[in-house]
């Protein structure tokens, strides 16, 4: 087909998103088990909803918020921060955003100038290439070592920096495969970028799923990295409340001002009722974060015995966090993922997303969800272990 002008061609080099792809035709099948949704399949907490509600009665919600968000929301944020990630912070250094993914792209954006190479891990969070893109960035990928639980390769790391590169983006607990970056292993990146004057941005989405003993580690809490990360985070995903649309970033105050003036074109500011459902979410009680950290490890669990009895189409590494997992696809027709997940979808009933979707290392491989119930993990590899007979 000609191309078609009226696109940018930041915008039309962008493939379509095979996550959402698979999420419209997963809508074409009855009865479906879906693996494929990072996202929980939990209510939101009841004490966050009656806040909003309470909010929403006394008329606190109809008008925009400061641009970097409720002071009060802020000074909460500065006191988690401290108590969980290490990370001491003033309000002037958070901003509020809409949900962690509007915080990178902002973030990208002011950092990122046309042909700026930006370095990922690849497999990845497809949503990170796409933002470097966006910014008419060149994302570089390096892939991670599978074999070494996805460890970083490091020299890979040292020999893709060149007089253009300007940053890394990192996703831990990691979207798609699991792996908890070890401190030590941060540690080394730290030294990387700070040896080269690149800026660091996180993605901590996942950071209380943890399990087996791995610790979350924010590379902000490195007293050397003050000025070169941002560190971006999420309710959406520790509260289960990924529709709310509410989220934050730490950066050094000098960076708040010019971050602002990418996040101020894209959504003037986070939801007002977010905010306020944010606030009740760290004032109040934090069972409720337990409670799903300890429904994912039994899920996990859950799905690691299912894979071990189809061994022969699957080999998996255990993923220390997140809810998700990157098993590696044995059958000849895994080569191909996204055909292999849409004969998967259309043939058993089973939804899930192709390991392409997550850079060029991630094919051969499809990702798993396990924040759903057990039951809908037994029904679906139910339904695998008829198929692959």
């Amino acid at each position: 087909m000609e191309k078609d002008v009226r696109i940018s061609k930041r915008v039309s080099q962008i493939s379509k998103s095979a996550i959402h792809e698979m999420t419209r035709l997963s809508k074409q099948v009855e009865d479906v088990s879906f693996l494929s949704w990072a996202k929980p399949t939990s209510d939101t907490p009841e004490h966050i909803k009656e806040a909003a509600i309470k909010a929403i009665k006394e008329g606190l919600v109809g008008g925009y918020s400061e641009t970097t968000g409720l002071l009060k929301l802020r000074e909460q944020i500065v006191k988690k921060l401290k108590r969980d990630n290490t990370i001491e912070a003033n309000v002037s250094q958070i901003m509020v955003t809409v949900g962690a993914i509007e915080g990178l792209a902002a973030a990208v954006m002011a950092l990122i100038d046309p042909g700026d190479e930006v370095i990922l891990p690849t497999p990845t969070y497809s949503t990170h290439i796409r933002q470097v893109i966006i910014a008419s960035g060149k994302p570089v990928l390096i892939p991670l070592i599978e074999e070494d639980n996805f460890a970083w390769d490091f020299d890979a790391v040292k020999k893709a920096i060149t007089s253009r590169t300007k940053a890394i983006i990192y996703c831990s607990p990691s979207n798609p495969t699991g792996t908890v970056f070890h401190e030590n292993q941060l540690h080394r990146l730290a030294e990387i970028a700070l040896q080269n004057n690149l800026m660091v941005i996180t993605d901590e989405a996942y950071e209380y799923f943890t399990f087996d003993g791995h610790r979350h580690f924010s590379i902000a809490s490195i007293p050397e990295m003050r000025k070169h990360a941002v560190s971006c985070f999420t309710f959406t995903k520790t509260y289960a409340m990924t529709g709310w649309r509410i989220g934050y970033l730490h950066t050094d105050e000098e960076l708040i001002p010019q971050i602002s003036k990418a996040h101020i074109p894209f959504a003037i500011c986070a939801p007002t009722v977010s905010q306020y459902a944010a606030l009740a979410a760290l004032e109040g009680p934090q069972d409720c974060v337990e409670a799903f950290r300890s429904h994912y490890l039994a899920t996990r669990n859950t799905m690691c015995e299912r894979l071990d009895r189809l061994n022969t189409a699957f080999s998996y590494t255990k993923p220390g966090g997140s809810y998700l997992m990157f098993p590696k696809i044995l059958l000849e027709e895994g080569k191909d993922s996204i055909t292999f997940c849409k004969n998967l979808l259309q043939k058993a009933r089973v939804s899930t997303t192709p390991g392409i979707a997550f850079g060029p290392t991630g094919e051969e491989h499809l990702r798993l969800s396990f924040c759903v119930p057990e039951a809908e993990i037994h029904k679906a590899f139910d339904r695998m272990e008829n198929y692959f007979k």
